[in-house]
């Protein structure tokens, strides 16, 4: 079969824009929450399974922290148990709770270890509970009353934020050749579990860890100014200004939130990418322009690095 001359050429140029990015991440942590599409397609399944294991095999250490709502009101539907959520988040009653741990410590978190495995990787899956990786604490919610005068306290059950990291376990594990996959379920000091929203805990991680970067996959293309277009890169300021008049605002808040907490505790920068796009997580670290939104405390508007 003849060499295709501008395919090989095209290749080569993909591997040289790439290298400054692998010397310079080389050794670095990098923390990924793995969900939304990414999670349900098969094709971006398996693109997103190579990526995660590429960068382990350059000298990166990967750590993923996963989430899996759709497939916890699935398995919940085929039970037949009514999910009930507030402001967003699913009501975790005690019954709840045991499907979400079904699903997040085993169904789905064995899915992605299998899957990195089957591409030359060697993940192992863990769940905060073990080695008492995330300490947990009951998270409390108020909503205002209509009439604005006083703030009704919210019980969401057994749905929980994070009190504390124990790094013991992942320091251990990111100087070895394994890839940790991380089901966001923490504890509390009484032995009770608690469902903690995946984006918080890699938030959490990444800072404990001193990431180089946070990587959040969604299902958007990224932070979009009022035009409709995608903003590559912004500084932690510009974001604030973009709250503030409007232009970001309902679902993307708690994202941006988790992800300008991190940059403002020391990582580097955090990523905010469309994990609709085959290989999303390479096309962001790897090239100059990335497939989202990068926000950063040092770095200048429109760099994608």
């Amino acid at each position: 079969m003849p060499l295709d001359l501008a395919a090989a050429k095209n290749i080569a140029n993909v591997l040289t824009e790439a290298l400054p990015y692998i010397q310079q991440f080389t050794g670095c942590t990098i923390v990924v929450k793995y969900g939304g599409n990414a999670m349900t397609d098969e094709t971006l399944k398996n693109s997103f399974a190579r990526d995660i294991v590429m960068m382990k095999l350059v000298g990166m250490n990967p750590v993923v922290v996963h989430g899996g709502g759709p497939q916890i009101g699935s398995l919940l539907e085929k039970l037949n148990i009514q999910s009930e959520f507030i402001d967003g988040q699913r009501v975790t009653d005690s019954q709840t709770m045991d499907v979400v741990e079904m699903v997040l410590g085993g169904l789905v978190n064995q899915e992605i270890v299998a899957l990195l495995n089957k591409n030359g990787g060697k993940a192992i899956g863990i769940t905060g509970k073990d080695g008492n990786l995330i300490r947990a604490k009951k998270l409390l919610r108020k909503r205002a009353s209509a009439d604005g005068t006083e703030a009704k306290m919210l019980d969401l059950g057994q749905v929980g934020s994070v009190a504390k990291i124990n790094t013991e376990v992942l320091r251990m594990i990111e100087h070895s050749d394994f890839i940790p996959i991380i089901a966001p379920i923490g504890v509390d000091e009484h032995g009770a579990t608690y469902n903690i929203n995946a984006d918080t805990v890699a938030g959490e991680i990444a800072k404990v860890l001193g990431a180089e970067k946070l990587v959040l996959l969604t299902n958007i293309s990224g932070v979009m100014n009022k035009e409709g277009s995608v903003l590559t890169g912004l500084t932690t300021a510009q974001v604030d200004d973009l709250i503030a008049d409007g232009t970001i605002y309902g679902g993307m808040l708690p994202k941006i939130h988790c992800a300008l907490d991190a940059v403002n505790h020391g990582v580097t920068s955090a990523h905010i990418i469309d994990g609709r796009v085959e290989h999303a997580v390479l096309l962001e670290i790897f090239t100059h322009t990335g497939v989202g939104t990068l926000i950063s405390n040092t770095r200048t508007t429109g760099d994608t690095v």
